[in-house]
């Protein structure tokens, strides 16, 4: 094995979740995209028991954040092969009718009911997710903690850096399929160069102009 493969492999934090630790069959839920420029909030919702999911898939879900990208595209089809998952969208034009905050919880209470299950609610974060019937709790720092919302971020994420990767080639100013439309500084030059493109939020570049004319997103 290369030796600066072995040194990231020994580096990296040990695995979130314990096979043998009793988790509570629950809803976990989880956003990505929140703080991003443009593009959507994307949301995912994800139903398992821990006691009848596989255990070796168990001990490799953590924080997406945490993870490398070739992990979560890994991961990502097995937590949709044994777990029950449905995702849901703030798009940039709610983002900006309503405020980043609203839309992430209209996508959350739409992605919850989608999965049809009277089942609680455990949410990322210090919000809870308004017009649902279950209860629904709020935690910080929940995707280290449920394994649910670890797997929900993980598919968020992944679903939405694939879409990301995809307005890129059509946007190629801005480096999406680097930054997932958050702001570094290839995004900012590409903004500063060309101003808006249509799937950028003007709640969040609204010193930018020269907004292209092709289809919102």
């Amino acid at each position: 094995m290369d030796s600066a493969v072995l040194r990231r492999t020994k580096a990296r934090p040990p695995p979130a979740f314990d096979p043998e630790a009793e988790y509570p069959a629950v809803i976990g839920c989880d956003e990505v995209g929140r703080g991003a420029l443009c593009g959507p909030v994307m949301v995912a919702a994800v139903w398992f028991d821990p006691a009848r999911f596989p255990g070796a898939l168990l001990a490799r879900l953590d924080d997406s954040k945490r993870l490398d990208p070739a992990e979560r595209e890994a991961l990502t089809p097995l937590i949709r092969a044994h777990a029950r998952l449905a995702l849901a969208a703030g798009s940039r034009a709610l983002v900006d009718r309503i405020n980043v905050r609203a839309a992430t919880l209209d996508a959350m209470r739409r992605a919850v009911l989608r999965l049809g299950l009277d089942a609680p609610v455990l949410v990322d974060g210090r919000d809870g997710v308004p017009g649902l019937d279950q209860t629904c709790r709020a935690i910080v720092g929940g995707d280290r903690l449920v394994p649910q919302i670890a797997a929900a971020s993980i598919v968020a994420k992944t679903v939405r850096d694939a879409l990301m990767h995809r307005l890129a080639a059509r946007h190629p100013a801005y480096g999406w399929e680097r930054n997932a439309g958050y702001g570094t500084r290839l995004h900012l030059d590409g903004l500063a160069r060309l101003g808006r493109s249509p799937h950028h939020r003007v709640s969040f570049t609204g010193r930018y102009e020269g907004v292209s004319e092709q289809g919102e997103l």
